[in-house]
């Protein structure tokens, strides 16, 4: 059975999820970086029917009449709830590939419950290590056309108008507009220089003992936030400060998630073809052309950045071959060179077709954490990572995806992320540690990859964002 369609004229996703945004389970996965060709749509979601939160190894699902602690694997648990509302539903072509289904994070930490790890980093109760809502209506959004559809799931075309009219009246309703003044923040970090330092030496030390051949390390800064701050509003400057292909923003209630991350994790197809695209690699993108133009051609010809990111391809190349079919796996464009909005990334591409037994949840599973955050071998770069990071990581490094009741998913991996929670923000910045590595180069790094997320804490909000949502109409298609 198909989904019901209504298309919808004139409503930005953005604004639409504005009118949305103070409510729990709230998200929008925003393609906000028009350059990039991975910014093709956003989606925005309200309202689910059921959520599954998972912490420390218990999952909890909660829908309008009861509220259950079910025991297992947290991705064997998201396909059966997936089945028990939704068994299968195709997809309309020509749509965009998201059309309901489970939405949200998988944090880092959920890898706990598929390896074992030492248990030494500083844990935040209130984090979940997932959250996801089932949606069974979304808005999406074609940004190159600029249409967007209303696409709901319904056992009859009177119940789906209804539904339809339901959400199109949440997106257009009158609501202040978001609220943001510039905060010059006390940013703390985690790490001095001095100790970042130390770490890199520590995990080359690693290396050249044999234990890995690279490690991701990070430090976390953290701020207090001056009352009645806006996370929304702050993310409306962040997308135009650091526009990104693969942001997002969700609202949990007692937390906010909110991501401008470059990097795409995994995504499945119709046909189950598989693309996993790894970044590894930095250097700044500044406005002097000349300078910029060093820096581009210096991380091209760098040899230990291109080492590191045809180590994390192997990686991939592993993981993807626990779920497909031997022959499918292969490694494209390796490390080319893509511009972003404050930095240069090298990124590599590998493809690979699922087997006929394995699925989605499958194929995250298998990867999970994604290998660029973590390191090689994976198992024990994460165990070197819990002993030199003080706190758990929380969302950081897992990866926001969306799974569809068709069996499509796309996802990132949670860098460039912000945890806003308790009148306080946070968020990490790493990167891959290897034997070449040189101490102060690899802590400059992490300050260019925040660097963007320190200045829009200082700037206001753009004009656009002030503009009220358009009227808009619906038919059906």
């Amino acid at each position: 059975m198909k989904p019901f369609v209504f298309e919808v004229a004139g409503l930005d996703p953005l604004q639409a999820f504005s009118a949305i945004r103070t409510m729990p389970y709230s998200l929008l996965l925003d393609s906000a970086d028009p350059a990039h060709p991975g910014s093709r749509y956003s989606y925005v979601m309200g309202f689910p029917i059921e959520t599954i939160e998972n912490k420390n190894g218990k999952t909890m699902v909660t829908n309008w009449d009861q509220r259950l602690t079910l025991p297992g694997d947290p991705f064997d648990i998201v396909r059966q709830r997936l089945a028990a509302w939704i068994d299968r539903a195709d997809a309309v072509p020509g749509l965009p590939p998201f059309q309901g289904g489970a939405a949200g994070y998988f944090g880092y930490d959920l890898g706990r419950g598929l390896e074992t790890l030492p248990e030494t980093a500083l844990d935040n109760p209130d984090v979940p290590d997932m959250a996801l809502g089932l949606y069974d209506q979304v808005y999406a959004h074609d940004n190159k056309t600029g249409k967007g559809w209303i696409i709901t799931h319904a056992k009859s075309e009177k119940d789906a108008k209804r539904k339809r009219e339901f959400l199109l009246a949440q997106l257009t309703r009158e609501t202040p507009d978001p609220i943001y003044s510039p905060a010059l923040l006390d940013w703390r970090s985690s790490d001095t220089a001095q100790t970042y330092r130390e770490k890199v030496g520590r995990v080359i030390e690693f290396i050249r003992a044999g234990d890995i051949f690279q490690a991701n390390i990070s430090q976390c800064f953290q701020a207090a936030l001056p009352e009645g701050f806006d996370p929304f509003g702050h993310y409306v400057v962040l997308r135009e400060v650091n526009p990104a292909p693969f942001a997002s923003f969700m609202n949990l209630g007692n937390l906010c998630v909110s991501s401008a991350s470059p990097e795409r994790f995994l995504s499945v197809d119709p046909r189950g073809e598989v693309l996993t695209m790894p970044i590894k690699g930095t250097r700044p993108h500044v406005a002097d052309p000349v300078q910029d133009r060093l820096f581009r051609e210096d991380l091209l010809n760098s040899e230990k950045d291109r080492a590191e990111n045809i180590m994390i391809v192997d990686l991939l190349r592993n993981d993807l071959s626990k779920v497909c079919q031997p022959d499918s796996i292969s490694a494209h464009n390796l490390c080319q060179l893509e511009t972003f909005a404050s930095v240069h990334h090298l990124v590599s591409t590998v493809r690979g077709t699922l087997r006929k037994d394995k699925d989605a949840l499958a194929l995250l599973r298998a990867c999970f954490p994604g290998g660029s955050i973590t390191g090689a071998p994976k198992i024990r770069a994460m165990e070197i990572i819990e002993e030199m990071e003080p706190a758990r990581r929380g969302p950081y490094c897992g990866a926001m995806a969306c799974i569809g009741f068709d069996g499509q998913m796309d996802s990132n991996i949670l860098i460039r992320t912000l945890v806003f929670e308790k009148g306080k923000v946070s968020f990490n910045a790493g990167g891959g540690i290897v034997a070449d590595s040189n101490p102060e180069a690899e802590y400059q790094e992490t300050l260019h990859k925040a660097e963007a997320i320190f200045r829009s804490f200082e700037v206001g909000l753009p004009q656009p964002s002030a503009q009220k949502a358009p009227k808009t109409t619906a038919t059906a298609s």
